[in-house]
């Protein structure tokens, strides 16, 4: 069984890309993913320039591919499913690189907002009402 389910930020902004045989959309992402740490825990690793985040790189093929690089940005929250995948290329030095992504079935955007700009949503996508806002 290889099955993974993930809830994090993106690190940056998605890079999508076409494959020259058939044209076929591919976003690539990553996400930062907290450890569940105790402030003391996180504390501590950070002092000592531990990372207290995971970060995972994402694939997505596809409609959904083109999706996530139209409406996602850095900083933006999702959920991932799919599945993990390790690789290996040749790089241009001639030396073999290995990777391990999650290749995502399904991308669930989280917060909402204007890609370009950062805005104030909470992670269930609402904006937070101002009393003076309330017609009653």
């Amino acid at each position: 069984m290889n099955n993974v389910t993930l809830i994090g930020r993106l690190t940056r902004d998605p890079e999508l890309r076409y494959l020259p045989n058939g044209g076929t959309a591919v976003s690539t992402f990553s996400i930062a993913i907290d450890k569940e740490l105790s402030r003391e825990k996180k504390q501590e690793m950070e002092s000592k320039g531990q990372p207290t985040a995971d970060f995972i790189n994402i694939v997505v093929w596809g409609k959904q591919g083109e999706h996530c690089a139209n409406y996602l940005g850095k900083g933006r929250l999702v959920a991932i499913q799919g599945r993990i995948q390790s690789r290996s290329y040749e790089a241009t030095d001639g030396s073999k690189r290995y990777i391990t992504e999650v290749v995502a079935d399904r991308v669930k955007f989280l917060d909402w907002g204007d890609k370009e700009k950062n805005n104030d949503f909470n992670t269930n996508g609402f904006h937070p009402v101002d009393d003076d806002d309330i017609p009653f």
